[in-house]
């Protein structure tokens, strides 16, 4: 199984940028895994907040290949505990043939057409993030829910 963290936008601070890699590179270690990044939009000034949803989420749903199990990173989805998570991803890995594809979506969330390519919704928090630093709280996580399934002193209950 290959896994994806499919983003909306660069990361811009750098601190950002190098705990993000810190993680992708220990991810690594214990299975295939990628951070697809899609271009931000241009010339937003004069778009609604849903056209501006509308149209990423058409960028999205592109990026998506056939067989994907798509999974959204959205407030609305289901909350785990890291161990929880921990059972959930080793599930995954050994069901999913093809991609697991995370999506974390633009300052405004998602578009219809996103929630209907979706497979699932997942929650890191009820607590809202922005969409830049949620990705380091997402690979912090799926770090540590490898770390758990593997016996690494990483996690600690």
């Amino acid at each position: 199984m290959k896994s994806t963290l499919l983003v909306v936008g660069k990361t811009t601070q750098s601190y950002l940028v190098s705990a993000v890699e810190e993680y992708v590179r220990r991810i690594r270690f214990y299975f295939s895994f990628e951070i697809e990044v899609i271009p931000e939009l241009k010339n937003t000034r004069n778009l609604t907040e849903q056209q501006q949803k509308e149209r990423e989420g058409e960028l999205i749903v592109h990026a998506l290949q056939p067989g994907d199990v798509v999974v959204l990173l959205d407030e609305g989805g289901k909350e785990m505990r890291s161990l929880e998570f921990a059972d959930y991803m080793e599930h995954k890995m050994n069901s999913v043939s093809r991609r697991l594809v995370f999506v974390i979506g633009g300052p405004y969330g998602f578009s219809e057409s996103v929630y209907r390519a979706a497979h699932e919704k997942l929650s890191l928090s009820r607590m809202t993030f922005s969409h830049q630093m949620i990705r380091l709280l997402f690979v912090e996580q799926l770090y540590r829910a490898l770390s758990i399934l593997n016996g690494s002193p990483y996690h600690h209950e």
